[in-house]
């Protein structure tokens, strides 16, 4: 059986987790998103092309979101689900 003494110890440790996931993911905002591949970036690759290559870049930034996107909803889907299948187990 749990005692309050451990209990008080899990939400501390799980609200520590959280603090420490938030925190990781505003450090990842943060980061600037210039990706290219190799190939486009030999393409476009010079002083002419600047422009280009910004459009370029945040073309690919836009085709990243879509993925992330989704496997976030997909994951609160889940989530939600076991939260609503242990409030009936309650």
């Amino acid at each position: 059986m749990y005692t309050k003494n451990k209990i008080s110890t899990f939400k501390t440790s799980n609200s520590r987790l959280k603090k420490m996931v938030f925190g990781i993911c505003i450090f990842l905002i943060g980061i600037s998103a210039n990706a290219q591949c190799a190939m486009c970036r030999a393409a476009l690759a010079g002083d002419s092309n600047i422009k280009k290559a910004e459009a370029v870049n945040d073309g690919i930034v836009f085709l990243m979101i879509v993925p992330y996107l989704l496997v976030a909803i997909i994951g609160y889907l889940i989530y939600r689900m076991y939260q609503s299948k242990k409030k009936k187990a309650e």
